[in-house]
């Protein structure tokens, strides 16, 4: 895995800086070249279910005003020379071999990762001083821009009645300039702003954080899917209410109880459900890939035995692996899990720790039933596909 830190090692990067401080790292990536013009951003916001907006400054019905996509040519043509940005979400998970940069920052797990987005700006464009809630790197692709930060954080209110979030008051404390290959990393709550100092493009790699109403809620609802759905409350041992309209203190105990048996569950069916939950897609962008067509284990395994094919995870799947004892495990993927048998751990721990396939790997880790049937059994339901293009470094 290629560094990205400079002269910080992942370990260094994640004990002191790491949901705590913005650090700026020059050259993160020596001599970067974009490997998207902003006229193809563009082209790429003009597709059906492109998560896609502009962002006009001044020249829309409102300040600040938010458009999505999808555009259409004419909606470039006519835009201002400067006061406006175009942002373009989930571009990894449409463009496969944007994968080899989101690859660096896997020192971070996967679950975590959520998307890189492209946002393009002409000189003096911005989407304004803000904050986001979420841990973020920002790469500097194409042009310059001016970061300023306000660290630490001291103002937090929100302007009004705009259609995007942007700070009331902004004062920042440090400014840099950013060329391609530079990097600033920057905590959940910073405030910042951006400022293309002339055409300029951004990459911004985002790493969710789940909230724990979503995580809970998740949970509790396949809890409900596991029980049985005939269970009813029951009260052989009702006695004569004194109050009709209360809730009697043996009922309340009763019902207590039965809650807690379905919500005291083993640490390992936690963590299944817990897994399961993360591992759903927040956007389907099947669309994007070529269907799998539908093959034997045996046959897949000529494909790859023949060597015209590499297989890669498809940039939207994500899973999850719980290692089980005995050697066995689980593998969670879109929301759904596997229990695996301890022939198919080995290529589950594969699968789930590139992104991008060595065949012989796979043809060897693939020799057993249970294993050859696992891949199958991905590659069917699109979390694994065919690579479109041949492997690069």
């Amino acid at each position: 895995m290629a560094q990205i830190l400079g002269k910080f090692s992942p370990e260094d990067f994640l004990r002191h800086y790491w949901q705590k401080k913005p650090l700026l790292i020059r050259q993160a990536i020596p001599d970067f070249v974009s490997p998207l013009s902003p006229e193809e951003l563009a082209g790429l916001a003009c597709e059906e279910d492109v998560p896609a907006r502009l962002i006009l400054e001044s020249a829309g019905e409102r300040p600040w005003m938010l458009r999505h996509g999808p555009f259409v040519e004419s909606d470039f043509t006519s835009l201002p020379e400067s006061g406006y940005s175009l942002l373009v979400t989930d571009c990894e998970k449409l463009i496969p071999d944007l994968m080899n940069l989101v690859e660096r920052f896997r020192f971070i797990p996967d679950w975590r990762i959520d998307d890189l987005m492209i946002s393009y700006a002409p000189a003096g464009g911005s989407v304004g001083a803000h904050i986001d809630e979420y841990d973020v790197f920002l790469l500097q692709a194409h042009g310059t821009r001016r970061w300023m930060i306000e660290y630490p954080p001291r103002n937090t209110d929100f302007v009004p009645d705009l259609d995007i979030r942007l700070l009331e008051c902004f004062e920042p404390t440090e400014e840099w300039i950013l060329e391609p290959g530079d990097m600033l990393y920057l905590p959940p709550g910073v405030p910042h702003h951006g400022v293309a100092v002339d055409d300029c493009m951004t990459f911004s790699i985002g790493f969710r954080a789940p909230l724990l109403q979503e995580l809970a809620s998740g949970v509790t609802d396949r809890l409900i899917t596991r029980m049985d759905a005939t269970a009813r409350f029951s009260d052989p041992d009702l006695k004569v209410a004194a109050n009709p309209g209360a809730l009697a203190a043996p009922t309340r105990t009763k019902l207590r109880a039965l809650l807690h048996e379905v919500l005291n569950q083993e640490d390992a069916v936690l963590d299944q459900l817990i897994a399961e939950t993360l591992s759903e897609r927040p956007i389907d962008h099947a669309g994007f890939y070529p269907e799998n067509e539908a093959l034997t284990a045996s046959e897949l395994r000529a494909i790859l035995e023949d060597g015209e094919e590499t297989l890669m995870r498809t940039p939207a799947a994500r899973m999850i692996l719980l290692d089980g004892p005995a050697g066995a495990g689980v593998l969670a993927y879109d929301g759904q899990s596997l229990s695996l048998h301890a022939d198919a751990l080995p290529l589950a721990q594969i699968l789930t720790r590139k992104v991008f396939y060595d065949s012989a790997e796979i043809l060897a880790a693939t020799e057993s039933e249970s294993a050859a049937i696992l891949l199958s059994r991905l590659f069917e339901a699109g979390i694994v596909q065919w690579h479109p293009h041949l492997l690069e470094d």
